[in-house]
């Protein structure tokens, strides 16, 4: 008799079976790739996109949603690029994303929970930013972020953090111009 045992999720503080840990770690596997040497800014997003291809390192996919408004803040065409290519690009400017919940919400995750996980969830991704990441700025998008992005902004991240007051950027497909100038702004430290 076997018998299944759900694990607390390192990346996002839920009740993990061996699927969810499974995709967890290919999905740190296609960041890990593209991580810069150094970071000039860290994009941090509240919650990982559910679909692989609005997740920005997924190796298969057009560019969608978060990573589609990403990569045109940031100035990265797509346009007749291979996509190991469009990363590549992404990784020279020093750019890297991640999110406080490096895992999509589990089915039935209520959005009070959501909140809970990244307060508990901020201890580590502080401390990460600090001591490992060591980014020159911290760039908030999404607006799961707006419930925690005072405490980040007062945190010892060793770096500013955009923006320094308000609302997160917006990075979803619902991103108007306007926001994308202003995250393309933030993203070159202006």
């Amino acid at each position: 008799m076997t018998t299944q045992l759900d694990l607390t999720c390192d990346g996002c503080g839920q009740i993990a079976g061996a699927e969810h840990l499974a995709r967890r770690f290919r999905r740190l596997e296609w960041a890990t790739r593209y991580r810069p040497v150094h970071i000039q800014a860290l994009i941090l997003g509240g919650i990982a996109p559910q679909l692989d291809g609005e997740f920005l390192y997924a190796p298969d996919g057009e560019f969608r949603g978060e990573a589609g408004n990403i990569l045109r803040a940031a100035g990265v065409s797509t346009e007749g690029k291979a996509r190991e290519t469009v990363l590549a690009e992404f990784q020279k400017l020093g750019l890297m994303l991640t999110h406080v919940l490096q895992c999509p919400l589990e089915d039935g995750v209520a959005a009070s929970q959501a909140r809970e996980l990244m307060e508990r969830r901020l201890g580590a991704v502080v401390t990460r930013i600090r001591r490992s990441l060591k980014p020159k700025r911290v760039v908030l998008i999404s607006r799961e972020l707006s419930q925690v992005a005072e405490k980040l902004g007062g945190a010892d991240l060793g770096c500013p953090v955009w923006p320094s007051a308000g609302a997160p950027f917006q990075s979803s497909t619902s991103a108007g111009e306007e926001e994308v100038r202003a995250l393309r702004t933030a993203l070159e430290g202006g």
